[in-house]
C-alpha cells in the first residue's frame, strides 16, 4: 500500500462521504473486509478522486449517472449526499437523473429520484445512516396528486 496515496484518499473520502461515515466504515471492518476498505480508500479515493483532471463536483456528476445505470441504490444514496457536499444543487442532481431516464431507462431514473429524495430528507434532518444500512424500498412517496405529467402526457393525444 502506498501510504501517501492512501492518506490522500482517506482525506478525500471523508470530505465527500462525511468523516463519521468513513470512520464507521473502518471501525466496522473486520479481517475479511478490511482489505476492501483499504483498496477503495487508496485506489478509488486516492489514485482516482485525487487526480487533478476533474473537480470533485464533476466526479460527483459522473458517479450519480453511473451508479444509477448500475442499479447500486446504497452507493447512490451515499453519493447523492456526497454530491451535495461537493457543491451540486438539487436541481443539478434532478437534471442528471432526467438524463439517466433518456439514456439508461425510466425505471432507473424513477429509483434514482426516490433514493435522492430519501438522501435529501436524511440530510435535512441530520440523519447519519449506519454503515451497511440499505435504503428503504417501496413506492415513491410522491403522491399521484403532486405528480407532474411527463413530456408525452403534457403534449396530449397524438392526432393523425
Amino acid at each position: 500500500m502506498d501510504k501517501a496515496v492512501f492518506d490522500r484518499g482517506l482525506e478525500i473520502r471523508k470530505s465527500v462521504l462525511g468523516k463519521e461515515f468513513v470512520e464507521k466504515s473502518f471501525a466496522a471492518a473486520d479481517d475479511f473486509n478490511r482489505p476492501m476498505q483499504e483498496l477503495v480508500t487508496e485506489y478509488c479515493w486516492g489514485a482516482v478522486w485525487g487526480r487533478e483532471g476533474l473537480s470533485k463536483k464533476t466526479r460527483s456528476f459522473l458517479n450519480l449517472a453511473m451508479l444509477s445505470a448500475l442499479n447500486r441504490p446504497h452507493e447512490l444514496k451515499v453519493h447523492v449526499k456526497g454530491a451535495l457536499r461537493n457543491g451540486l444543487t438539487k436541481d443539478e442532481i434532478r437534471e442528471v437523473f432526467l438524463q439517466v431516464a433518456i439514456y439508461v431507462g425510466v425505471p432507473a431514473a424513477v429509483d434514482s429520484f426516490r433514493i435522492a429524495r430519501e438522501a435529501f430528507a436524511e440530510m435535512d434532518k441530520g440523519i447519519r445512516p449506519e454503515v451497511g444500512d440499505q435504503p428503504a424500498t417501496g413506492a415513491s412517496s410522491l403522491g399521484a396528486s403532486r405528480r407532474r405529467p411527463g413530456p408525452i402526457a403534457a403534449i396530449g393525444p397524438r392526432r393523425v
